[in-house]
C-alpha cells in the first residue's frame, strides 16, 4: 500500500466502521436505571435532588419549595483508549488485522457507561449521596411532616453474601444520574507531521470521552447482602413501596428492576420467570418441599451484568 494521505483518510474510514459496528453491537443498561443528563461544562449541580414533587391542598397562598437545599453536584471525568499501528504494517498490507481490535475499542467504548454506572452502585454501601448519608444506609433523615420530627429510614438488608439490587426506574428521576459531556469518539494522529509518525514511525488511533456517574434518588434504589430468596425479596418490596416524602407523602414506590451478578442470575431468574416456587411444609413430624404458584413471576425485569461482582 502507498502510504499517502488518500489511503490513510480511507483506512481511519475503515477503522472507523469497524469501531461503529462494535459499539453498536452491544446490549446496555445504563439508560434502563439511570437518568442521562447532557453535561455542558465541567460539572452539573443537583441542588434540588431529594425534591419529590407532589400536589398539595391548595389553601392561602402557594407554598413555594427550595430546589437548591443540597450542594450536590457531579464533576465530569476523562477516559481515553490509544493504539498504534506501525507504518510497516501499512506499507505492507498488514493494517486489516487492527480491524477487530477497532471492534472492541468500540465495544468497550459502549460498555463504559454500564461499568460506570454499576460500579457505582456497588460502592452505594459506603459512598455518601445528597443527604450526607451513605447512598445504601439504615439512618437516612426523613421529617414526618406533622411535628418537624426527622425519623430514619433504611433502604438497605443486611446480609454478607454477593450484593443485589431492586430499582424503582419507572419516573423521570431515577435511582442514578449518567452525565455526559461528551460522547466517546474515534480520532486520529496519522499525518507525517505529528511527532509519533516522525519520531516512532507509528500512527495513533484513539478514543476520547468525558463523563461520570452519580447518585439520584436513594428512595427509588433498595440493597441487600442477604439471600436472593422470596422472603427477602418480598421484605424489599414493602420497604420501598412504605417510603415516604418530608411532607408525610407516600411516594408511591414501585419497583420494577431487579438487578444482580452472575451468581445470582439462577435465583433472580428463577424468582422472577418461574411460573412456580418450592416451599418447605411440615407434614406430620417430617419437612415435605411443595410447588406453589410463585406470586413474584413478572414483578421486576432482571438484569444481570458482570459489574456487579
Amino acid at each position: 500500500m502507498i502510504v499517502n494521505s488518500e489511503n490513510l483518510s480511507a483506512m481511519f474510514t475503515g477503522f472507523n466502521t469497524h469501531f461503529n459496528a462494535g459499539f453498536d453491537a452491544v446490549e446496555s443498561h445504563y439508560r434502563d436505571i439511570a437518568m442521562v443528563v447532557n453535561s455542558t461544562g465541567r460539572e452539573e449541580k443537583y441542588g434540588w435532588m431529594g425534591q419529590v414533587p407532589g400536589l398539595r391542598e391548595w389553601i392561602g397562598p402557594r407554598v413555594v419549595k427550595n430546589l437548591t437545599l443540597h450542594d450536590w453536584s457531579i464533576k465530569n471525568r476523562k477516559f481515553e483508549d490509544t493504539i498504534s499501528v506501525p507504518r510497516d504494517d501499512i506499507e505492507d498490507d498488514r493494517y486489516g488485522v487492527f480491524g477487530p481490535f477497532l471492534s472492541e475499542m468500540g465495544r468497550a467504548s459502549a460498555e463504559h457507561p454500564d461499568k460506570l454506572i454499576f460500579e457505582l452502585l456497588v460502592t452505594g454501601f459506603t459512598a455518601t449521596c445528597y443527604d450526607g448519608q451513605n447512598y445504601f444506609d439504615t439512618d437516612h433523615p426523613v421529617g414526618d411532616g406533622a411535628n418537624g420530627a426527622v425519623t430514619s429510614i433504611s433502604n438497605m438488608q443486611a446480609g454478607a453474601g454477593a450484593p443485589w439490587f431492586l430499582l424503582d426506574t419507572s419516573r423521570a428521576l431515577k435511582p442514578l444520574v449518567y452525565q455526559e459531556r461528551s460522547a466517546a469518539q474515534l480520532t486520529s494522529l496519522n499525518k507525517d507531521s505529528d511527532i509519533n509518525v516522525f519520531m516512532h514511525d507509528e500512527y495513533l488511533y484513539g478514543v476520547r470521552a468525558r463523563s461520570n456517574a452519580g447518585f439520584g434518588l436513594w428512595q427509588l434504589a433498595y440493597a441487600s447482602k442477604a439471600d436472593l430468596t422470596a422472603e427477602n425479596y418480598e421484605a424489599a418490596r414493602a420497604a420501598m413501596m412504605a417510603f415516604k416524602s418530608d411532607t408525610g407523602r407516600p411516594l408511591g414506590i414501585k419497583p420494577n428492576v431487579l438487578l444482580a451478578g452472575p451468581g445470582l442470575e439462577g435465583a433472580a431468574m428463577r424468582l422472577l420467570n418461574n411460573g412456580t416456587r418450592i416451599v418447605t411444609v411440615t407434614s406430620g413430624a417430617d419437612e415435605v418441599p411443595v410447588a406453589v404458584q410463585n406470586e413474584w413471576a413478572g414483578t421486576a425485569k432482571p438484569i444481570i451484568t458482570p459489574y456487579l461482582t
